[in-house]
């Protein structure tokens, strides 16, 4: 299991855009991958709770992936984060 901090870059936070990219993205990879944020854990997975937990632009999200290809899925997932999903 690995765990890295990322910060959310994009203005707008994690609206239905990022979410399913988000999803699309876990969905590549075997192992478990979860978004900690305000002491909730999301299911990178699933799109309903990412869009439920309202996650605005500059917070702080923790990743946690746990599988046979998870520093991959670390290294993709940080890497959307990072580019703020390619908005502004």
């Amino acid at each position: 299991m690995i765990k890295e901090t990322v910060t959310v870059k994009n203005k707008t936070g994690i609206h239905a855009r990022p979410a399913g990219v988000i999803v699309k993205t876990a969905g590549k990879y075997q192992s478990t991958i979860e978004l900690v944020y305000n002491g909730k854990t999301l299911k990178a997975k699933g799109i309903m709770g990412l869009l439920g937990a309202g996650i605005k632009g500059g917070s702080e999200i923790e990743i946690i992936c746990d599988g046979a290809d998870e520093k991959e899925a670390m290294a993709e997932l940080k890497g959307l984060f990072e580019s703020g999903f390619g908005e502004e």
